[in-house]
């Protein structure tokens, strides 16, 4: 019996444009210690910075695999499932840990095809159990938590942001840099990318890495102001309910459930969300639930770990300014 792989773990370090790792980056890396020896997977000739790769010294990493991709645009899934898959089998690898974006969860999906892998995405856990890498997810609009067992020699495992709290190593590492050109099939560059618009920024965190989202529903009428000031109390995202994005109320970027973003963050708060199964099958693997809905019939505080039956515009306010009161003692 072994609690550790054979063969080294990838994970993928998604960064931003300015070579800046996302966040839920260091809970891959926590959770892929626990796996075995860690490889970062870098995609882009240029590497990481030194700022970086001091970052993932700090988190046990032993290798950062740098993937030329020849010129090929790593915003196509298509491309980077194709690097991944050279890259696993060159190395031997037994498994592969992504955050269970849209994006890397396509490639998850095009890598299990390439590669012959198990793959398990929006997972909230990973651990090996007898030598084979098992994932936990919730299943069924979030109603049962199962435990999958990968059975293949190389396993793929998409995480949620939030599944795991990061913890840097005792001792850093002082990771080596391996370059890897990278030869792509021709079906990988069918598709290229002819324009693309950036996004306005927001201070807010992004909605599916928040450690903290309070959300609107029906119940706001369309006004967000209460729940967007708690949010920035709380230093965190906004999200909503399909009715209030279908309403023109906010932008469907913020939709919640299961046609939208799926989140899990250690503090949700619902405000004049009724809790239908669509939604809940996006959030219910938050860590802590917290309910205000003026109907004490809704669905939602079945599954609150606090409910509290109110209008939102009398509850969200005083528990606004009551944060502001404890932050502005705390100096």
């Amino acid at each position: 019996m072994t609690n550790h792989l054979a063969g080294p773990v990838l994970v993928l370090l998604d960064h931003a444009p300015d070579g800046t790792l996302r966040a839920p980056v260091l809970e891959l890396l926590t959770l892929g210690r626990r796996l075995g020896s860690v490889h970062g997977v870098w995609l882009g000739a240029e590497g990481p910075g030194g700022d970086v790769l001091a970052a993932l010294g700090a988190y046990g990493v032993d290798v950062v695999d740098v993937l030329d991709l020849g010129g090929a645009d790593a915003r196509l899934t298509p491309v980077v499932a194709d690097a991944l898959a050279d890259l696993s089998a060159a190395l031997g690898a037994a498994a592969l840990l992504l955050t269970s974006s849209f994006d890397n969860k396509e490639v998850a999906g095009r890598l299990g095809v390439r590669s012959g892998a198990g793959v398990v995405v929006d997972a909230s856990d990973a651990r090996v159990v007898d030598g084979r890498v098992v994932a936990d997810k919730t299943v069924l609009a979030g109603t049962w938590t199962t435990s999958c067992a990968v059975r293949t020699p190389f396993a793929v495992v998409a995480l949620k942001a939030n599944s795991a709290q990061p913890e840097p190593v005792a001792s850093p590492t002082q990771p080596a840099v391996v370059a890897h050109p990278v030869t792509l099939a021709d079906d990988a560059r069918q598709a290229v990318v002819v324009e693309r618009q950036e996004r306005t920024r927001s201070d807010r965190p992004a909605l599916g890495e928040a450690q903290v989202v309070v959300v609107g529903g029906r119940g706001t009428d369309g006004d967000f102001s209460a729940v967007e000031e708690l949010a920035d109390v709380l230093g965190g995202a906004v999200g909503a309910t399909r009715v209030a994005t279908d309403e023109g109320w906010i932008g469907h970027d913020a939709q919640i459930g299961q046609t939208g973003v799926t989140i899990a963050p250690r503090l949700y708060i619902g405000a004049g969300v009724s809790g239908a199964v669509h939604h809940r099958g996006g959030m219910q693997a938050s860590g802590v639930i917290v309910a205000v809905n003026s109907d004490p019939e809704s669905p939602i505080f079945e599954i609150a770990d606090l409910g509290i039956v109110g209008d939102l515009f009398t509850v969200l306010p005083q528990a606004t300014q009551e944060l502001r009161r404890i932050k502005a003692a705390q100096g």
